[in-house]
């Protein structure tokens, strides 16, 4: 494709938990201050960008604005760009577009800023003078949505029971797996978080309207401590189920970004110049209503077959795992054992934001290839509507190739 991100070139903020540390800030103005710290860090030039594309799910105070009012607080007034909203899906959408346009030539560096807020989301009246008493209708944009798929008839919880029971899924195989992604979460923790902080940038923590600091976060909020004693006491959220507590993600709160350019300057300006990280391709699906966790299999093999590769070429996966079902489907569709997935972690231990979430798991999993001396990697997940979105990226260490 043409379309390279620049080794270093990305950050991610710690997630904080539903309701926790950054449940009373407004996510646009908390990303654009983050990204522009990690950046400037990095060495990177705001200056080169010309394109910008926003990411974001749960509408905030002035979101109408989305991405122009994105960068202006970043101090490049001058750059525009779409604001997107796919759902979980959104990190992997806006990749795909920023990829498309520079290897189209109408960008050379897009910027990409994936925002969200779980914690306090908004109430929405809508007007209908034609309704009961003339009434409208109010929607709380989280939990509504969450409890209810317009479409599928269906609350997000269902959709996992149906692919467990559509894969003969037990409540101990569930466990199982969280209880092993947790265990991989401990080894980003290792080193006094080495691996997380590769990457991670800190959070300043102010008041709500961003004028005093009062602290910073810089770790993740709110990981469910994990054993075997302890999931073996949950019982299944549906009477009748399989998926408990336990078998699922959380809520959170936070923000991550990157850059994607041409080769040339992806060199010029990676923290690493010797490291390369290539997007290979993207796939999309949409499965049966109802049975969104099945959706990651057909579009990580749409995006195999668009980079004209094969799951045997894969080093690495990683996933967004809103349930334990998720990735023993896909485990089970492909041949590779969901216990070699998520190395370091994954959303169904430190939480899912939405937007943000699919650019956190992909920068971890390029930090995993490097760390193993380069090789193609594969994220995947599902989103609302029963969709999926993968994407496929080689990592090359031209000083392990040259030496080779």
């Amino acid at each position: 494709m043409n379309a390279f991100i620049p080794y270093g070139i990305y950050w991610s903020s710690p997630f904080a938990k539903w309701q926790g540390t950054l449940a009373n800030l407004n996510a646009l103005p908390l990303a654009a201050a983050v990204g522009k710290q990690a950046l400037a860090t990095r060495g990177y030039d705001l200056a080169a960008v010309d394109l910008a594309i926003l990411g974001i799910t749960n509408p905030q105070k002035g979101s109408f604005y989305g991405l122009p009012w994105v960068t202006g607080m970043m101090g490049i007034d001058r750059v525009a760009g779409p604001t997107v909203q796919q759902a979980c899906a959104t990190s992997v959408r806006a990749l795909q577009m920023a990829a498309q346009e520079v290897a189209c030539g109408t960008a050379t560096s897009a910027l990409l800023v994936m925002a969200d807020r779980q914690s306090n989301g908004p109430v929405v009246y809508y007007p209908d003078s034609s309704g009961t008493g003339g009434y409208g209708i109010t929607e709380h944009w989280v939990p509504d949505n969450m409890g209810h798929d317009p479409y599928a008839k269906n609350p997000m919880l269902q959709t996992g029971e149906n692919v467990a029971a559509r894969y003969g899924i037990t409540t101990e195989e569930q466990h199982a797996l969280k209880l092993h992604r947790y265990t991989q979460y401990q080894a980003a923790l290792a080193d006094d978080r080495a691996f997380q902080k590769r990457y991670m940038a800190d959070v300043p923590i102010t008041d709500s309207k961003f004028r005093k600091q009062t602290g910073t976060l810089s770790a993740d909020e709110g990981i469910f401590p994990t054993t075997a004693e302890g999931l073996a006491k949950l019982k299944p959220v549906k009477e009748g189920g399989t998926v408990t507590f336990g078998g699922q993600t959380h809520p959170a709160d936070g923000n991550a970004g990157a850059i994607v350019t041409t080769r040339e300057r992806a060199r010029a300006v990676a923290t690493d110049p010797g490291i390369e990280v290539e997007i290979l391709g993207f796939g999309m699906s949409r499965v049966e209503a109802g049975y969104m966790p099945m959706a990651p299999s057909p579009a990580a093999f749409n995006a195999l077959r668009n980079a004209g590769l094969s799951i045997a070429d894969v080093h690495a996966i990683k996933t967004h795992n809103p349930f334990a079902v998720n990735d023993i489907a896909l485990a089970r569709d492909t041949g590779f054992a969901w216990e070699r997935m998520n190395n370091y972690g994954s959303s169904i231990i430190w939480g899912h934001p939405q937007a943000p979430t699919g650019m956190r798991a992909i920068i971890e999993l390029i930090e995993e290839l490097v760390l193993r001396g380069g090789g193609v990697g594969l994220f995947t997940g599902c989103a609302a509507g029963d969709t999926g979105y993968a994407t496929v990226l080689r990592v090359t260490d031209t000083k392990t190739t040259s030496k080779a």
